[in-house]
């Protein structure tokens, strides 16, 4: 079992109602086992950190990136985040908002690709 911070169970409850359109889509797509019958979670907590969506089957970590992600200190941050789940065996595939705005399908397939 995966430790986690329990202070942050409230802010992952909220993020789970407030979800970003992209986020939404992808839970529309990867939810109830849909692909390759995996089990997802969203918004869950590894660590001190709260990842966006998480298969512990696959040991597979999916972002959903806004542009914060894009700045000097949100890519030194995520940097230090994904070396912390690299290091726990686990892979993150990183998408942004737009890429699953316009390009579903293929955000899709790079999911079905690192299960």
């Amino acid at each position: 079992m995966l430790s986690y911070n329990k202070n942050l169970k409230q802010l992952s409850r909220n993020l789970r109602k407030n979800m970003t359109d992209a986020e939404k889509a992808v839970w529309s797509n990867i939810r109830g086992k849909q692909l390759k019958g995996y089990q997802f979670y969203r918004q869950k907590i590894i660590g001190n950190y709260i990842v966006d969506f998480y298969c512990p089957k696959a040991k597979l970590i999916i972002e959903i990136d806004g542009g914060q992600h894009y700045s000097a200190e949100g890519k030194e941050k995520d940097g230090i985040r994904d070396d912390y789940m690299t290091g726990a065996g686990m892979a993150v595939l990183r998408f942004s908002d737009r890429e699953v705005l316009t390009n579903l399908e293929a955000v899709l397939e790079k999911i079905w690709s690192g299960l």
